[in-house]
């Protein structure tokens, strides 16, 4: 069973860093990781890798990208329990009928998360914006481009973070708990 999810940012977005899918299985696999499955064309990825941090698969992945696919890509690693926490702790399953306009921030490492503390004191109506143990939650009904709590993250954490939208996540959630 899959436990590790990795986020890859900027992936399939330009031609620059385009990686097919199978490229990235196989190296996922080629470190070691078992169970690997990718989510579309979307640079997520899903692993089994008992007993191995995920700041470490993280870096390993990273460095992977970069020796093996020629690819500078940040990578995020949530363990399979910070994922089904990220789902779980939802604040907004009431009000988030959009899952395309419903985003999750994943930061780099859980203390990146912090920074963004200071912006929950902010009134983003009609915006919603929380934090939750590993992730940010902000629901955008206007749009994610004219979005200001989606700008303020990006901002906040600039290549620290990577955002996905709630269709994504349940997606990948999904792909952990049917291995």
């Amino acid at each position: 069973m899959p436990t590790h999810v990795a986020l890859l940012r900027g992936i399939n977005v330009g031609k620059a860093k385009r990686v097919a899918m199978a490229d990235l299985r196989n190296l996922v696999e080629g470190l070691g990781y078992g169970d690997v499955k990718t989510l579309l064309n979307s640079g997520n990825v899903v692993f089994s890798a008992p007993g191995v941090k995920a700041v470490e698969a993280a870096q390993r992945i990273e460095k992977g990208l970069a020796t093996r696919l020629r690819i500078a890509s940040r990578v995020t690693v949530l363990t399979a329990k910070e994922m089904r926490a990220a789902i779980d702790d939802n604040p907004f399953a009431a009000i988030a009928t959009e899952p395309s306009r419903f985003l999750i921030a994943v930061p780099s490492t859980k203390a990146d998360l912090q920074k963004l503390r200071p912006h929950l004191a902010k009134d983003w109506s009609p915006e919603c914006f929380a934090l939750g143990s590993r992730v940010a939650y902000m629901w955008c009904p206007g749009g994610i481009l004219e979005s200001g709590v989606n700008d303020i993250v990006g901002r906040t954490l600039r290549d620290a973070v990577t955002v996905r939208n709630w269709a994504t996540i349940s997606k990948l959630q999904a792909l952990v708990q049917a291995a």
